[in-house]
């Protein structure tokens, strides 16, 4: 007992005589911003467990809940209790709206066309809101790669994600839904800047669009790469890294919370006069006059929270 006293005199008498307690706190206080912008995307995927989480409770006892509920759709009631989570996520956080959502056909098929953030925190949170506004389901297509994380697949059965192919997705928008799609994907995600689409010679959502018959609804969320960016050094490599491994490789920092707003144009109707490549310009066109008419250019983080401020928001518009 006497040595053990003895040690924590001596450490206390070394910290005092030998740091600089000024010093300790100003590093913390230099480092903190670098420490939580790179921890806050990590909230994003604890979010997603959670929901992860709840939904295997509710498959679990789906049973007993069964009973309890009286309803048709094991998925229906978890859906909307997740939903609720994300949907007061968004608006706690990003003060989060949809502008345009009349666009939205009440019943009937549509296909949904959007820019991919470093994070699509926009999609999730616009499928819920169409849930609880419109009451239909959003059917969305993520990348092969999200399949394979644990955790996923109970989120992909309950909220209708699927890797589409051509085929699966014209055949999910003949029976009547509403799909969304991001040509992008995963590359936009990792390595547009300034809000540039990179879809490179993808057409197979014109080729969906083709086949259904269906209309395509642009899409495009407000200052969405002010709330999650991709570190900008070290490009080349990344790049070099995703075509070789097909991954997102490039580190995500963020996770502040600017305005959001997901803004949805005109319905581009079906033409079958169209070729698959006329269609992708057509469609390309549309989101990139939603992010000019709507988006500062360069992206400012100051900016976009001051959006938040509906005065501000006034003389933004008034600017533009």
């Amino acid at each position: 007992m006497y040595y053990f006293q003895e040690s924590l005199s001596y450490i206390k008498d070394s910290v005092v005589n030998y740091v600089d307690i000024d010093y300790s706190l100003w590093i913390t206080w230099f480092l903190a911003p670098l420490i939580i912008t790179f921890l806050l995307p990590g909230i994003i995927g604890l979010f997603l467990y959670l929901s992860a989480f709840i939904l295997y409770i509710y498959k679990l006892h789906w049973n007993t809940i069964k009973r309890t509920l009286q309803t048709g759709d094991k998925w229906d009631t978890a859906r909307k209790t997740v939903g609720a989570l994300w949907d007061a996520h968004g608006w706690i956080w990003h003060d989060y709206e949809i502008n345009g959502i009349e666009n939205l056909p009440k019943d009937g098929p549509a296909l949904l066309i959007y820019y991919h953030g470093a994070i699509p925190v926009d999609i999730y949170y616009f499928i819920v809101k169409v849930l609880f506004a419109k009451n239909r389901l959003v059917h969305t297509v993520a990348d092969h790669f999200l399949f394979k994380v644990p955790g996923f697949s109970v989120l992909a059965e309950c909220m209708r994600v699927i890797p589409g192919t051509v085929q699966t997705c014209s055949n999910l928008l003949k029976d009547g839904n509403i799909l969304a799609i991001s040509p992008g994907g995963v590359y936009e995600a990792q390595f547009s800047l300034h809000y540039n689409l990179m879809w490179k010679k993808r057409l197979g959502f014109a080729k969906v669009a083709l086949d259904a018959k269906v209309p395509i609804i642009p899409m495009f969320t407000e200052n969405l790469r002010e709330a999650f960016r991709t570190v900008s050094f070290g490009r080349r490599l990344f790049l070099r890294l995703y075509a070789l491994l097909k991954f997102p490789i490039a580190p995500i920092y963020g996770g502040f919370p600017v305005k959001m707003i997901t803004h949805l144009g005109k319905p581009i109707p079906y033409d079958e006069n169209l070729t698959p490549e006329q269609l992708q310009t057509k469609v390309s066109l549309a989101i990139e006059d939603l992010i000019k008419k709507h988006q500062r250019i360069p992206g400012n983080i100051l900016y976009a929270l001051l959006d938040r401020i509906p005065q501000f928001r006034k003389e933004k518009s008034k600017n533009t």
